[in-house]
This record gives C-alpha cells, sequence and structure tokens, in this order.
C-alpha cells in the first residue's frame, strides 16, 4: 500500500531539493556522488520507470550487480502482494514529478530471496542528458518488527489490564482528569466509550476531598507519595474504596500534572470490617464471661446492703411508733438510702462493664483505669480470701485507649492471679497491681506470690489454648495479647521477684496530658 510521510529527514529532504534545481548536472558527475552515499539508490527512466542504474550501496544489499539489474522489473524485485503491484511504484514515481519527493512503503525481494521491508523516497531530478526519477530507500524490517512486536506488547497488556481492579488518571493542575485508563474507567464505573470531563474530587466522598487535595500537593517527581485510602462514589451510584498512590510528571503539554494509581480495595476493607467486628465480639464475650465468674461474688455482695436497707426501713417503722422518735428515724432512713445507693453503684459498675459499646478511643489515665475495676478485683479475691494491694504511681499516666478494654485486660490478669493462688498452699496470698511510667511508656504489673508456671510455658502464656490453669483454654489472656497489640502496646509474663508470677503490659503514654 503507498503512503505519504508527512515529515522527511533533513537529509534527505535537501538532498532532493537540491538535485532537482541541477537541470544542468552531467549523468556521469551524478552517478559519482551517488555512489559515495551509503544510501541505497536506483535511477528509473522518468518515462519508461525501468531501472537505468544502481548505486554501489543498493547493489550490495539487493545482491545484483548493475548490469543485472537493468532488465528486471517490479515483479522480480517484491514478493507477491496487492501492496507492492508495480502500478503503485510507479503512481509515487509520477507525483514526484509534478509535487515533488513522494514517501512510500516498499518490499525490496534480495537475489538471496529475502525480503527487506524499505522507506522509499522518489525524485524526479533532470539531468542534462535525460529526466530521470532517483528512488532512495533503506531497511526498516527491524522498525517494523518492532512495532509489530510493540502492537502487540499492548494488545497483551490491554488483556491483561482487562480484568484488574485498578487503573491510572492523570490530574491537571488545575484538578481536572485528563487521562484515564480503560481499567479505571471500570473501577469507576464509566462507560469506556463515553468522553467525560470531570474533576478528580468528583468521585471522592465529600468527607476526604480535603485529604486528597492534600495529596495531590504533596505529590513530588521522585517518589510515590504513601498509599491512602478514600470512600468513591461511582457512576453507578455504587461506593467502593480505592488505594491512592501520586506522584508529580511532566510528560508533555497535554499529561503535565500528578500522576494516580489507583487499586479497589473494597473486599479488603469488607474484611478488615469483618475480623473489626468479630474481635469486638470477642471482647464483649470475655467481659460477659469474667462477669460470670463473678455473678456468685456479686450476688452476695449485694445481699447484705439490700438486707440492711430492709432492716433500717423496718426499724423506722417502728421508731415512728412514738411521735418523739421522729430524730431516731430519719436517721434510719438515711441509713437505709445509703446502703441502697451502695447497691446502686454496684449494679451501675456491672452493667458499665457488660454492657456492649463501639469502640471508642479517648484519653485516659492508666490510674484512673486501674482503680475502674480495683472494686471487682477486691470483691473477687475477698471471696477466695487472697489480699490485694494497690500500688499507684505518683503521678498521672496519660494514654490513648478503649478504657473499656484496657480494663478489661487488668480484670483478665488480675482474675488469672487470682486463680493461681487459690489452689496454692501458701498461706497469705498477695496480688499486687502497680502503675510506673519507664521510657515513654506507662506500665501495669500485675504480680502474685503464688507458685509460678514451668519456664517453657511463658513464651507461649499469650498464645491462643494456651493456659496456666487446670481447664483453662486460654482464650482470656490472647484476648489481653490482641487488645493490647490493637494500643501499639506490649504484654509480658516472667517470674516475680517473689517467686510467683508477675504479668504486665505497656502503651505508649500520650504527648497529650
Amino acid at each position: 500500500m503507498v503512503w505519504l510521510k508527512l515529515g522527511l529527514t533533513v537529509s534527505i529532504s535537501g538532498l532532493c531539493t537540491g538535485l532537482c534545481s541541477m537541470d544542468s548536472l552531467a549523468e556521469e558527475d551524478f552517478r559519482l556522488l551517488l555512489d559515495a552515499l551509503t544510501q541505497c539508490v536506483l535511477l528509473h527512466d522518468a518515462q519508461t520507470k525501468a531501472i537505468v542504474w544502481a548505486n554501489r550501496a543498493a547493489c550490495v544489499a539487493l545482491g545484483f550487480s548493475v548490469e543485472e539489474l537493468l532488465p528486471l522489473k517490479a515483479h522480480d524485485m517484491t514478493r507477491d502482494d496487492s501492496r507492492y503491484r508495480r502500478e503503485m511504484a510507479v503512481s509515487a514515481m509520477d507525483r514526484s514529478v509534478e509535487q515533488g519527493p513522494q514517501a512510500y512503503e516498499w518490499c525490496y525481494r534480495s537475489r538471496a530471496g529475502v525480503d527487506m521491508l524499505s522507506e522509499a523516497i522518489a525524485a524526479y531530478v533532470p539531468l542534462r542528458e535525460h529526466p530521470v526519477v532517483m528512488v532512495q530507500f533503506r531497511d526498516i524490517s527491524a522498525e517494523d518488527a518492532m512495532r509489530q512486536k510493540l502492537r502487540s506488547y499492548e494488545m497483551r497488556l490491554r488483556e491483561y489490564m482487562q480484568d484488574l481492579g485498578e487503573g491510572v488518571a492523570v490530574v491537571t493542575p488545575r484538578g481536572k482528569i485528563a487521562y484515564l485508563s480503560e481499567s479505571g474507567r471500570r473501577v469507576l464505573g464509566m462507560d469506556p466509550d463515553v468522553q467525560f470531563e470531570a474533576e478528580a474530587l468528583d468521585y471522592c466522598a465529600p468527607a476526604d476531598r480535603e485529604r486528597l487535595i492534600a495529596q495531590l500537593r504533596s505529590s513530588t517527581k521522585r517518589r510515590s507519595t504513601p498509599a491512602q485510602r478514600y470512600r468513591v462514589v461511582r457512576r453507578d451510584g455504587g461506593e467502593r474504596w480505592l488505594r491512592i498512590t501520586s506522584r508529580r510528571v511532566n510528560i508533555d503539554d497535554e499529561l503535565n500534572g500528578v500522576l494516580l494509581h489507583f487499586r479497589d480495595i473494597s473486599a479488603e476493607v469488607a474484611t478488615e470490617e469483618a475480623r473489626r467486628t468479630e474481635a469486638q465480639m470477642l471482647e464483649y464475650a470475655g467481659r460477659y464471661n469474667a462477669m460470670g465468674e463473678m455473678a456468685t461474688a456479686i450476688a452476695h455482695e449485694l445481699s447484705q446492703p439490700l438486707a440492711a436497707v430492709r432492716n433500717f426501713i423496718e426499724g423506722a417503722i417502728q421508731r415512728l411508733s412514738p411521735l418523739d422518735a421522729a430524730v431516731d428515724a430519719i436517721w434510719g432512713l438515711r441509713a437505709a438510702d445509703r446502703q441502697a445507693e451502695h447497691a446502686a453503684h454496684i449494679i451501675k459498675s456491672v452493667r458499665e462493664f457488660v454492657v456492649k459499646r463501639e469502640p471508642v478511643e479517648t484519653q485516659a489515665d492508666l490510674r484512673d483505669v486501674l482503680a475502674d475495676v480495683a472494686y471487682f478485683i477486691q470483691l473477687r479475691a475477698r471471696d477466695v480470701g487472697i489480699a490485694v494491694a494497690i500500688e499507684q504511681h505518683d503521678t498521672p499516666l496519660p494514654i490513648r485507649c478503649e478504657r473499656v478494654l484496657i480494663g478489661q485486660v487488668i480484670l483478665n490478669l488480675a482474675f488469672n492471679a487470682v486463680e493461681a493462688l487459690t489452689g496454692a498452699q501458701q498461706t497469705a496470698g498477695v496480688v499486687t497491681l502497680a502503675t510506673s511510667a519507664h521510657d515513654g511508656v506507662a506500665e501495669l504489673h500485675v504480680i502474685d506470690n503464688g507458685p509460678g508456671v514451668a519456664n517453657e510455658a511463658l513464651g507461649r502464656l499469650f498464645d491462643g489454648f494456651s493456659s496456666s490453669k487446670a481447664g483453662g483454654n486460654g482464650i482470656g489472656l490472647s484476648l489481653c495479647k490482641n487488645i493490647v497489640s490493637r494500643h501499639d502496646g506490649r504484654i509480658w509474663a516472667q517470674r516475680s521477684a517473689s517467686g510467683g508470677l508477675d504479668c504486665g503490659f505497656a502503651l505508649p503514654l500520650s504527648l497529650r496530658a
């Protein structure tokens, strides 16, 4: 197929222009000039288009001598293809006479039968003896093979990108989307055939737009920004989660801005949400289980103030019989009120601990968290004859935490210590709860003077289904490890100086007190 090239190289264009103006150049001098060139050149008669001469480079490339080339026609020197019929080449040569140099694609076949895809340029040259058409050609087989390979790579890449949940976009400095890949269109729920003009912020949920603007502004050419998550609204109305990285680019005038690489992570977010819900249910089950173990002790504790309330009220009624006993009656009613308030406080504390809550991270003093649960620990220990000692740090220990969950960790560790001492032989079991601060962290230690555990069990005490108690399943301590890890802390178990067990955890101190 004949085709015109819009851009000729400077050297070819200049040479053809100069030769066309040399109407008095002798053919012999012209041939000497062409023979010195490294480019392949054939001279054709301007009228018949028959070959009249070839330079040395053309003879070497085609494997023919000049004498052997003279009688050859187009079908002798090219492949049998409709794109390379003689009429095509003749048409290009005829146009060169009227319109100037003509570029076209031609396939030359050498004497050895090797095809050489070429870029040919026909130029009319009015020599002194007779006019000729000079055809200069160069082998572009390697370039064509490279184009074919690149085309194949592009097709493979397109096929590969068909099923990917990720895309690429270029956002201009004004926030317009200048380019959007086909896979990106699918991620955003767009019809691949629809033209669009949109701003990047149009797809982002309103709550995330300021954060996306900040990411775009912080983009540099050196490296991509850290990945961030965004909730986007697709063109079909569906909501998806994307992980986006960005880098500034300046490829040309059309692709100048910020290159966005985004990936659909909706499935990952859904999985994380399911795991978070499962963890919340497990934490709630842990608190519920802890209260279940204390049910008898709590019932006993509540029976005392309730019985006292009844006694005080009955006594007040009896004392009201004589009219002059009003003072004593008031005293009895006030005492009953205090006991009722005490019972209400116990019930409120249990309810606040057991009730299922959404996770809320707040600023808290670790000492106050310990104080919140100390009553339950003392109650549980007192029921089995164990003493509890509280040693609070002198100054506040501010931490960022989910207060109920950290309280649950303290309860689990303390209950575990009480259980260890319950079956021990020593007469004076003591559990010490101490808070302290070291190297930027707040620590809480639960220390008992019991028999401890075997050395090989210390390292796996907080692993799932590992327990130091007979019949224990280890879920409580494993839950403690998960909660502390979520708060960027660490948890440990080691032998105490008294020979028992020292279980504790450390959480980062908050910068804001």
